[in-house]
């Protein structure tokens, strides 16, 4: 069960490093902060594969602090792109 759950963090990974590529190259903002909210879920969810996996409790806590970060990135580029209406 173990190997099935690491080969699943194996997946979730790769697609993630998909979608670095869309982050570097947009083509728009708006494609650049889904992706970068997509590389948020991924790496969460690869954590938590590995860390049910592995029985390593310390995974779980790096997932969640990948949640704020990820969490509080996005916001940040939202706030950022051009073309807002409020922006300072």
């Amino acid at each position: 069960m173990a190997d099935l759950l690491l080969g699943a963090a194996l997946v979730v990974l790769v697609t993630v490093i998909a979608g670095l590529a869309r982050v570097l190259r947009g083509p728009a903002v708006v494609d650049r902060i889904m992706a970068a909210q997509l590389l948020g879920t991924g790496g969460i969810a690869a954590l938590l594969l590995a860390g049910v996996a592995t029985a390593m409790p310390a995974f779980v806590d790096a997932a969640l602090v990948l949640g704020l970060l990820a969490a509080f990135a996005t916001v940040a580029m939202a706030r950022a792109a051009p073309g807002r209406d409020d922006a300072p």
